[in-house]
Order: structure tokens, then C-alpha cells, then sequence
């Protein structure tokens, strides 16, 4: 019981009260050190790859390039003239931009530019789509408004058809404001008073903008559920027509060889069996791909490409009757690094497309099997690079609203209140993890959703981690990693019990809720190493515990690993060691910030955590 108190005790001081101990603030780094992609970037066509591999069509036009912006106070009304260029979909606020220049909630940015839409692209209904703005954006087509989306993380689009003017020349100008730690959205890491764990802030457009040209009659969405136990896919989707004379259909197949197909009236389901399955795994990412058709008669109207894996994450027991997690119903201990998803010339956004898969294959290369993506959401190419390359990935939300109260309480651990946020704010919240949710369901490599992290602006935890339960019961979910654990008679609420600790490993007590909840150590480790020539600024980097050598890194490591080993035939059932990446004056990285140094002997270190697989 006194270890168990030490857990929260350290967890309480290195994890929640350590801001005060942060080095001075620093202003926009306007000099950074660059990752070997940024030389790279073609500045007029920036990141041209198709931005929703879940749903691809051919019939697109990608408008990632130059633009004209504008910085103005808030509530100025659009701008006749322009301050410069920006380059889209970087953050004004980073290198790759070309701005450089903060924003701020007294403020709002504007972007404007034209594109050319033909008359046969225009038959059918156009679509503009945003992978993502951070946080308000309101969207203009020659000089009218079709609509506000708020949200900084999820993607959203508008049916602009009617905007439209008669000629082929558009106008698009978007008005994006965001306040960052000065209102109560989600904004992950962003402050405006950048400082240790807190970063530079991400303004405007950070994804691809793209138009896309669909038929009267469409596809609008899809929604793929994998049913591993029979080795079969339920295929949902959204179609938009006009009468009831159609029908849809779906083909399965395995590399080039058709294996199924299905065809379905509207409002119906397809029910997909996979002949001889073969299922989707870290060590065999195996990936079906479909053909969707929406007909008229036996004429295709409108068709979409997509995939799929057969994998299943559920929670069994081990000999001892604790809780483990299985995948494809055999138990499978999970190891990753926290991976913050930053970048020293692109912020938000990775300079290419190379670069973001970058990351994933360094840790795959690393012996790693899982990504705590943490507080932030990646484009959905992140997440189809883990589905094809085979990486778990648990997703945080991205926190915000900050400022909970901690209170001692007898018993187990130190715990924190729930927050008391406004309705607006709670309102905020819900409706961008549902779509957050919706519009990342898809991937498989996503096993578990994380709602909080260390009760930064957790609240109402109980209802927000059984609703996330009910609408996902596909994969697991932590309710609050590290954070304020909320009992529900003895177990804690949610499916897994997610301690943080630095930098030694340590765990729940097995004996206390091993038997109700998934014992995981959520964040661990933090060794830090500067590296000369490749760190966010020359001095006062940090790091949990710091050295001055790769060899004494990498002595230091393996003492971690040694006592990790320990805990997993005791329960452990997952850890998470902090950080893939070096993150501005955080030096706690597997690799620098520019991704040029990667710290630690790769084959040496894949071999160790070899052995964490036994």
C-alpha cells in the first residue's frame, strides 16, 4: 500500500505541480532548426497526396499552395487588401508558412485565394474540405458565407455548389480565429506563452485543403466495422439520392483477386465474409481492400475505394485472474512511445508526407508496437501509414480548459476534482470528440481512445467515459491517463486502470483492481540528452533527468527496461515511455526535434524490447 501511495504521491509533483519549476518563457522561435524535409517542400504545391485514404475518389483538386493572408483585429470585416503570402496548410505561426507571426485572441487571420472549377466539374455537387483549422473558420465563396465550423482537430467540408459563380473563376476566403489558452476549446499543448511541456501556438489551416467533384447522386460516408470472431466486415454507408430507384454494392478484395461481393438495397447493410481471413496484426498488418458502388439500375452513379483489417482488441486474464489486453483473442503486452506529433519547421503540420511516415517507421524500426498519439489528432494519412505498416495507436483527445483543484483524500491515492467548466465549454468538448471519433473510426491500428490526460480539464468523467464506451464498443477506453480516477464500487471507471511516473516504471497494485481494470503505465521515462547543433534553442533545454552522453542514455535506458520486464508478469499490461521525439526545449526525445540524431542503437534497442514480447 505504500508503494501504491508513492505512484500518486510522485505522479502528484512530476506530473501536475511541475510547471512552477519550468525555465522562463520564450518568445515565437523565429530561427528554428529544420528537419531534413523542409528543403524539400515545394512551396506552390505543398503535401499533394490524397488526404482521406479511407474514402478515395479520383475526381479532386488539391489547393495546398500560396495564398494571400491577412492579420486584423477581431471583428474587422474581410480585408480589401492582403499583407503577404502564406504558404497552405502550414501554421502562421511556423517557419514553413513564411509568416512566422503570432495571432493571438485580439486578432484573426485571414487567408484568400481563387481556383478555377469547368463546367463539367460542376454537373454534379462540390465539395470544399478542410482536413483541419485550428480553432473557428468561417468559410466565404465569392464574397458570401456558407458556414462556421468550430473545432481544431477534426476535418470538415461544405457543399459550395450554390456559391458558386457562373464563370470558372472562384473566390475562397476563410476568417479563422483562435484563442488558444485563452478560451476553452481544445487545444492540446498550445500556449500563447510558449515554456517546458507548453508549445508554440498553431493558428489558421494546418491539413490539406482540397475540392472534390461527386455526382446529384453520392456516397457521403462510410462506416466499416471489422466482426473478427467470424471473419466477416459489416459495411454501413450514407448515401444522398434523390429517389429510392438504386441500390449499392461492395466488392472485397485481397491484393488484385476479388473474394466478394455484396449488393444491398438503400437504408441496408452489407454483411462482408472474408473467405480463409487472415487477421490484422502488429508483426502482419494485413489490409482488405473495397469498391463501393452506388447504382441506378445497373448503371454505376458514383463509386468510392476504401479498406479494411480483420482485428479485434478485447481485455481476458492471465493465469492469476488479472486483466490483460488480447488482440485477435491472444494476450499481447503493448509498448510505444508518447509521440506529441511536432514538428521544429512545420509545428502542427510534417513538411511532407515522407517526413510523417517518418516517424512511425523509426519507431517500428525501434521494436516499439504501439503510439500514444498524445493530445492532438493527426491527418488521416497518419493513421492509414499505421494501419499499413502495422502500429497500434491510442488516441488522446486534445485537452483544454484547464485549471482543475487538487484535493487530498484518504485512501489509495491523491485525487483530483472534476472540473467545473461552463455549458459552452462542456458543449465544446463533447461535440469534438464525437466527431474526432466519427471521422477516425475507420483506421483499425486505433485500439483505444483516451477521453483526458492528467485531469487537464477533466470533467463529468464518469459520463464522458461511459458515453465514449457506448458509442465505440469496439476498442477499450481510458478514461484518464494519469489523471483524476473516478471508483465505481471497487474498480475504477473505464476500462483501464493508467498511472504516469518519472522516470522509473512502476504500476497499480494487482491486488487491488488488477481483477476489474487493466493495469497501464501511461507515460514513463523522460531521459533527456541535448544534442549540440539540434536542439530548439542553444541553452536551458529540460528533460526529467538529464545526461550528458548516448552511452550513459542508453546504460540509463536499459536499467528501465530491466525493471519494466519485472512488472509485466505481475499485470503490467501496457507502458508508454516518454517521447518519440524531442519537442522544443523538451530534450526527452528518441530522436531531436529535427530528426537527424536518433539517440539510442536502434538493432540494440529493438532487441530489448523483444523481450518485453515474451
Amino acid at each position: 500500500m505504500q508503494i501504491f501511495k508513492r505512484i500518486f504521491t510522485l505522479f502528484y509533483v512530476f506530473g501536475f505541480f511541475i510547471q512552477p519549476l519550468f525555465l522562463h518563457a520564450q518568445n515565437l522561435n523565429t530561427n528554428p532548426i529544420l528537419s531534413p524535409w523542409a528543403e524539400k517542400v515545394d512551396l506552390n504545391a505543398p503535401l499533394q497526396e490524397y488526404p482521406r485514404p479511407q474514402m478515395i475518389r479520383d475526381n479532386w483538386v488539391n489547393l495546398n499552395g500560396s495564398w494571400n493572408y491577412a492579420i486584423l483585429e477581431k471583428g474587422k470585416s474581410k480585408p480589401d487588401q492582403f499583407q503577404g503570402k502564406i504558404t497552405v496548410p502550414y501554421p502562421v505561426e511556423s517557419y514553413l508558412s513564411g509568416v512566422m507571426k503570432p495571432v493571438g485572441a485580439a486578432q484573426e487571420l485571414w487567408y484568400q485565394r481563387k481556383f478555377q472549377v469547368s463546367s463539367a466539374e460542376r454537373k454534379g455537387r462540390v465539395f470544399l474540405h478542410f482536413g483541419a483549422v485550428d480553432w473557428e473558420a468561417e468559410v466565404l465563396i465569392n464574397g458570401k458565407s456558407v458556414g462556421i465550423h468550430r473545432g481544431g482537430f477534426d476535418p470538415f467540408s461544405f457543399d459550395i455548389t450554390d456559391f458558386l459563380n457562373r464563370g470558372q473563376s472562384q473566390d475562397l476566403t476563410v476568417r479563422v480565429w483562435d484563442p488558444t489558452d485563452e478560451g476553452p476549446q481544445p487545444r492540446g499543448k498550445q500556449v500563447n506563452n510558449p515554456r517546458g511541456i507548453w508549445y508554440t501556438p498553431v493558428t489558421g489551416i494546418w491539413q490539406t485543403v482540397w475540392l472534390e467533384f461527386v455526382p446529384e447522386n453520392y456516397i457521403s460516408s462510410l462506416k466499416i466495422l471489422p466482426d473478427w470472431d467470424n471473419g466477416a466486415f459489416e459495411i454501413h454507408a450514407d448515401l444522398n439520392m434523390g429517389n429510392s430507384n438504386f441500390k449499392w454494392s461492395v466488392m472485397a478484395y485481397d491484393g488484385e483477386q476479388l473474394l466478394v461481393q455484396e449488393e444491398a438495397t438503400i437504408g441496408q447493410s452489407i454483411q462482408i465474409k472474408i473467405p480463409e481471413p487472415t487477421p490484422w496484426s502488429p508483426d502482419n498488418p494485413y489490409l482488405y481492400d473495397f469498391e463501393i458502388s452506388l447504382k441506378r439500375g445497373n448503371r454505376v452513379v458514383d463509386q468510392v475505394k476504401s479498406y479494411g483489417a480483420l482485428r479485434k482488441i478485447s481485455i481476458g486474464y492471465d493465469a492469476n485472474g488479472i486483466q490483460v489486453m488480447e488482440l485477435n483473442g491472444k494476450p499481447l503486452f503493448q509498448y510505444g512511445p508518447l509521440d506529441q506529433g511536432w514538428w521544429p519547421d512545420g509545428l502542427y503540420t510534417a513538411p511532407t508526407d515522407e517526413a510523417l511516415l517518418f516517424d512511425i517507421e523509426k519507431t517500428k524500426e525501434l521494436g516499439f508496437n504501439m503510439i500514444r498519439k498524445h493530445v492532438k489528432v493527426e491527418p488521416a494519412r497518419w493513421y492509414y501509414h499505421c494501419d499499413r505498416l502495422g502500429m497500434l495507436v491510442w488516441q488522446d483527445m486534445p485537452s483544454g480548459d484547464m485549471g482543475n483543484v487538487w484535493e487530498s483524500k484518504p485512501g489509495i491515492f491523491r485525487k483530483g476534482l472534476d472540473r467545473e467548466r461552463t455549458a459552452e465549454s462542456e458543449a465544446i468538448f463533447k461535440t469534438e470528440w464525437k466527431r474526432i471519433m466519427d471521422a477516425f473510426h475507420h483506421f483499425p491500428s486505433i485500439v483505444v481512445w483516451v477521453p483526458f490526460n492528467e485531469a487537464w480539464g477533466q470533467f463529468k468523467t464518469k459520463e464522458i467515459t461511459e458515453w465514449t464506451q457506448a458509442y465505440d464498443p469496439s476498442r477499450l477506453v481510458n478514461s484518464a491517463s494519469g489523471g483524476n480516477f473516478e471508483l465505481e464500487g471497487n474498480k475504477l471507471v473505464g476500462d483501464i486502470f493508467d498511472v504516469h511516473n518519472y522516470p522509473d516504471p512502476v504500476m497499480p497494485s494487482p491486488d487491488l483492481f488488477g481483477k476489474v481494470n487493466v493495469l497501464v503505465l501511461g507515460e514513463y521515462g523522460g531521459l533527456g540528452l541535448p544534442i549540440e547543433g539540434h536542439t530548439w534553442q542553444e541553452k536551458d533545454n529540460w528533460g526529467y533527468q538529464s545526461f550528458k552522453s548516448e552511452e550513459e542514455l542508453w546504460t540509463r535506458y536499459q536499467k528501465l527496461i530491466a525493471d519494466l520486464k519485472y512488472l509485466i508478469p505481475k499485470g503490467l499490461a501496457a507502458a508508454v515511455y516518454t517521447q518519440t521525439t524531442d519537442v522544443e526545449v523538451e530534450v526527452n526525445g528518441l530522436m531531436t526535434y529535427d530528426r537527424k540524431v536518433i539517440k539510442f542503437p536502434v538493432k540494440a534497442m529493438k532487441r530489448l524490447h523483444g523481450e518485453l514480447y515474451k
